[in-house]
């Protein structure tokens, strides 16, 4: 993939997120249910991670492609192959004091909580969650893949927590404020994204045009109730283990904080990595194959490298077929593989030395055609590299659940959680729209006619870069 596809996909997704940013902002305004606010004011923080994860892989890029444009290029060393990486069964205790949680004495603490989980520029939330001292754990039952992981990943999980007001209520500007909101957010593309970047930063500084009539992105994020990191820990390839799991979590927070919860210290959850090179073949052909040193037992296969074997079978229709391998070559993190010009023919040989329950199993493959030596040599290296780099992932392939479909209604966590998500009978009236309808709803009527546009301005060296008309730091660009 070209420099220019790069960004554009880069920058495309950044005016996703920006979209999906403004249109929370819009409904946070507009929201007239706490739970509703609640989401709303998630979604928001959520996009900001999610624009500066995106910047900050678009101010790699644009380093690396200098880099490249003076000469400067580094090594192309060996790269492993991706994953798939998974957290599940997520549970974080509790602690509360013993008047509070057995005498329910005291006044009735409540939060909503949700975790933020990024493995690089991949970023998801859980579902929200409300606490009181009702509940001993926090339990988020959401399974959270990420794709195209490498066996370096740093998985943060990030717990962010609100104080639930009582007589909180959203929709402070009104629907007649709300009209204006056209004029703020029809500005440049360049001023939308500053907006959404400041604003995800902390800057407050507002991306609108300054019109006494117009609400800005910031005043609209600052209507609603305020999620507060409440603690953070990260999880790397030595943390993939079979089964439920402890964790250290690191406390971000002061008991004297409004939104305090009394945290143990720890979280237990499921992380499960499935290497690449374990869940589908690495390479398969015609093989001439030789165990030991008889020179005269050669044997004609069709070999499948998967997993920590070298599957050898009569003939292709034979795995087409699912029949037991008439061979099997162990091939772990440890096997040797080299090769060398064969006595018995004129094609190069492979020879492969593993150690086997104490003892050396070695065997030698030929190909039918030269070329393919080098081929299946490279593959054997890279496989067995990728294994070294997955480590204990390999040893033992760990099963990921299929992610369940977000919904409304989730487990029952306690009294306050399940009075907000559980549907009342039906009744008259008006009825609260859907979330996630309201918020398509908003960014369909809003932005049918009106997309971000990107700039082509003239780069050093007469190249064509394409750029935001964004005035931020050199750095970014």
């Amino acid at each position: 993939m070209n420099n220019n596809t790069q960004d554009k996909e880069v920058l495309e997704q950044i005016e996703r997120e920006v979209r999906m940013r403004e249109g929370a902002s819009k409904l946070l305004a507009a929201c007239s249910q706490r739970e509703q606010a609640l989401e709303a004011a998630k979604s928001l923080l959520t996009c900001n991670a999610r624009i500066l994860a995106l910047l900050s892989q678009l101010q790699e890029m644009r380093k690396a492609q200098i880099l490249q444009r003076v000469g400067c290029r580094t090594p192309e060393d060996v790269v492993p192959c991706t994953g798939k990486v998974a957290l599940s069964d997520l549970r974080i205790p509790l602690m509360w004091k013993d008047s509070e949680y057995f005498k329910n004495k005291g006044e009735l603490h409540r939060c909503a909580v949700f975790c933020l989980l990024q493995c690089g520029t991949e970023i998801y939330d859980t579902d929200l969650v409300m606490v009181d001292r009702t509940l001993t754990d926090i339990c988020f039952e959401d399974t959270i893949i990420f794709n195209e992981v490498g066996p370096g990943f740093q998985l943060r999980v990030e717990l962010y927590s609100s104080c639930v007001v009582e007589d909180f209520f959203p929709g402070a500007l009104g629907p007649r404020r709300m009209s204006r909101l056209g004029g703020s957010l029809g500005c440049s593309s360049g001023k939308k994204i500053r907006a959404a970047f400041e604003s995800a930063t902390g800057c407050g500084s507002s991306g609108g045009d300054g019109g006494p009539g117009n609400v800005s992105l910031s005043d609209l994020s600052a209507l609603g109730p305020k999620y507060n990191l409440l603690a953070h820990t990260t999880l790397r390839i030595e943390h993939v283990q079979e089964g439920f799991k402890t964790h250290d979590l690191s406390l971000a927070a002061a008991e004297d904080s409004v939104f305090w919860l009394p945290l143990y210290g720890n979280m237990c959850c499921r992380l499960a990595a499935q290497p690449l090179c374990m869940m589908q073949p690495v390479i398969s052909g015609q093989l001439k194959v030789k165990l030991g040193e008889d020179l005269n037992c050669w044997e004609n296969v069709y070999g499948v490298l998967r997993g920590q074997s070298l599957l050898c079978f009569q003939s292709q229709e034979d795995l087409e077929s699912e029949d037991n391998p008439l061979l099997v070559i162990p091939i772990k993190k440890d096997t040797s593989v080299g090769t060398f010009e064969g006595h018995a023919v004129h094609s190069p040989s492979i020879y492969i030395s593993t150690q086997c329950q104490g003892e050396d199993v070695a065997c030698t493959l030929i190909t039918p055609m030269p070329g393919d030596t080098q081929r299946w040599t490279e593959a054997l290296w890279q496989h067995i590299y990728n294994m070294r780099q997955w480590k204990q992932c390999c040893s033992h392939l760990l099963k990921i659940e299929r992610p369940n479909p977000r919904k409304s209604i989730t487990v029952k966590q306690g009294s306050l959680y399940h009075e907000i998500v559980t549907p009342s009978p039906p009744r008259e009236g008006p009825v609260d729209p859907d979330l996630s309808v309201e918020i398509r709803t908003l960014l369909s009527s809003y932005y049918k006619e009106r997309m971000i546009h990107l700039f082509i301005r003239r780069g050093v060296n007469g190249e064509n870069s394409c750029v935001m008309e964004l005035p931020l730091s050199a750095e970014v660009f």
